[in-house]
């Protein structure tokens, strides 16, 4: 089968497609999946860059890719939620930038209604991180006011439509096209980060939900009413603010399973949420796809189609 490799720790030029075996099915409980497409996320670049290495060290080539959908083509003796032939989305945590690829039927769902298989792969990391930090960590209830920062992001993108959709004020951090994008999903406010200041905006907030990190997080306790909460899923935010304005602050590691994606799936077959695709590329165009998302300024999700 193709897939992409990386042979080494280095910048995008170690990205390689390769023919391989096509996996096998190894434990009872597996499914092997041919990939239709497959997600582009930041840790896929950071895995690669070495910058995860003491957190998560891979084995030399790897193949990077933590969510795919597709079509069930073999189960294990012992699957009791799918036959062959189902169409899925999958938590995959690697291997997923391939023709094939297994895993547990536990890390897969149905793909939800209504969605092409591109769309389909774009929603597994962004849900279940949204889900992660509004809700299991957030503790997010109707009638708080949110800042999200970084509403035009993929992830962002996807808090604004689950907050929103729990009840929320939700006030958004956006540039660009991405002002424009995070109004249409529904967002209370978009402040324009390049134009703007949020602290002279956002006041009495209860919960920040930071997608972005940088020297602008720290910024954002300036925002919180006392007691609230600041969590962020890119860089840990600094314990001394956190003292300083009397709030909560803690980095995030998303729990994605198929009980936190089944809230943002239910909106989605609900027709109360947009799945945000913002460029799709082919399998052998992963180094080109990777690089245009470690530009920045990206709005929605980068997807490979894999054919």
């Amino acid at each position: 089968m193709k897939a992409i490799q990386y042979k080494d720790y280095g910048s995008s030029a170690v990205i390689e497609l390769v023919d391989i075996s096509r996996p096998t099915i190894q434990s009872e409980n597996d499914v092997l999946i041919q990939v239709m497409a497959a997600g582009v996320n930041p840790i896929d670049m950071k895995i690669r860059m070495g910058i995860m290495k003491e957190i998560r060290p891979v084995e030399m080539p790897f193949i990077p890719g933590g969510e795919a959908s597709g079509i069930i083509v073999a189960v294990g003796a012992d699957v009791s939620k799918f036959k062959v032939g189902d169409e899925v989305i999958a938590l995959t945590k690697k291997n997923a930038y391939a023709q094939y690829v297994t895993a547990n039927e536990d890390s897969v769902l149905p793909k939800p209604k209504g969605l092409s298989f591109e769309e389909a792969a774009s929603i597994v990391v962004t849900i279940g991180s949204a889900q992660s930090v509004l809700f299991t960590e957030g503790k997010l209830e109707k009638g708080q006011k949110v800042l999200i920062q970084g509403g035009g992001g993929a992830v962002g993108g996807v808090m604004v439509q689950m907050a929103k959709a729990a009840g929320a004020y939700v006030i958004a951090t956006a540039s660009g096209e991405g002002v424009a994008l995070a109004e249409k999903l529904g967002a209370d406010e978009v402040v324009d980060y390049k134009l703007q200041d949020v602290t002279k905006i956002a006041r009495d907030i209860d919960l920040v939900a930071d997608t972005a990190g940088g020297e602008t997080q720290g910024k954002l306790f300036q925002v919180l009413k006392p007691g609230g909460k600041l969590l962020s899923i890119a860089t840990p935010p600094s314990q001394a603010l956190a003292g300083q304005y009397n709030v909560n602050a803690n980095f995030v590691v998303s729990d994605i399973s198929s009980k936190t994606l089944q809230n943002g799936i239910d909106l989605i077959e609900a027709g109360k949420f947009q799945t945000i695709v913002s460029k799709i590329f082919k399998l052998e165009e992963a180094a080109i796809a990777q690089d245009y998302l470690t530009a920045g300024g990206v709005n929605g999700k980068v997807v490979l189609v894999v054919e």
